[in-house]
C-alpha cells in the first residue's frame, strides 16, 4: 500500500480544481492496472467541486506502476474558468508519497467492530467489517470502513493514525510544520511529470 498526498500547494483556484480533476484521472488510471483507490481524507477548496490537497491510498500488484506514473509536480494547461481573459494558463500541483511516522502498535490503539453502512441502504447492518480505531494517549478516532474485510480495515486505520499523529505533531514542531510548508510552497514548475489539457484533463505525457 502506497499513500499519496495531492496538493494545490499555495496556488490559485485553478490548482484546486486541478487537485479534483487529477484526483479523478488518477483513480481512472488505478482502475485500468487493477489497483485499488481509496480517499482517506480530503480538504475542500473554497469552490464547490474543488479540492485544496486529498490524501489516497493504493494498493495491488501494480501499484508502483501507478505511484511512479503520478509521483512529482502535475502541470495542466488550461484557460481559467472563472477569469476570463487572464493570460496565465499554465497550474501546477504537487503529488508526493506520504510516510507514516511509524507502524502503530495495536497496543497503542483501542479497536472496535462496527457493521459497515453505505448510501442507499446498501451494504448497510449486513457485515461487521467497519472498524473504529482510538489512539490511546491522544484520544484521537478514527472509523475506518473503505474496505470489505475487518483486517484490511484496521491496517488502514493504523496508517491513517501515523497521519493524524504526524500532523499532531506538526503544530506542535518548528521543524515539522518547516517540511511540510515546504512541500505546499515549492514546486518544480519547469520539470512536471505529467502534463494535462483543457477542461477534459486530456494526458499530453
Amino acid at each position: 500500500m502506497i499513500l499519496l498526498q495531492i496538493s494545490s500547494a499555495q496556488g490559485p483556484e485553478e490548482c484546486t480544481l486541478a487537485v479534483k480533476k487529477a484526483l479523478e484521472r488518477l483513480i481512472q488510471e488505478a482502475e485500468e492496472l487493477s489497483v485499488i483507490a481509496d480517499i482517506l481524507e480530503e480538504e475542500r477548496g473554497q469552490r464547490s467541486g474543488t479540492l485544496r490537497s486529498v490524501l489516497v491510498a493504493i494498493q495491488g500488484e501494480n501499484e508502483q506502476q501507478l505511484f511512479e506514473r503520478w509521483n512529482g509536480t502535475i502541470k495542466w494547461i488550461c484557460e481559467s474558468p472563472w477569469r476570463k481573459g487572464v493570460g496565465r494558463k499554465n497550474w501546477f500541483i504537487g503529488i508526493a508519497q506520504f510516510e507514516p511516522i511509524q507502524e502503530m502498535m495495536e497496543s497503542e490503539i483501542r479497536f472496535e467492530t462496527l457493521k459497515a453502512s453505505g448510501p442507499g441502504g446498501q451494504h448497510v447492518n449486513k457485515t461487521e467489517s467497519a472498524v473504529r480505531a482510538v489512539h490511546i494517549a491522544s484520544g484521537i478516532s478514527i472509523k475506518v470502513q473503505t474496505e470489505r474485510s475487518q483486517h484490511a480495515n484496521r491496517r488502514l486505520a493504523c496508517l491513517l493514525m501515523g497521519h493524524r499523529l504526524r500532523q499532531q505533531q506538526n503544530m506542535h514542531q518548528a521543524q515539522f510544520k518547516a517540511e511540510r510548508r515546504l512541500f505546499h510552497c515549492q514546486l518544480e514548475r519547469g520539470n512536471a511529470v505529467r502534463i494535462f489539457i483543457g477542461m477534459k484533463f486530456i494526458p499530453q505525457n
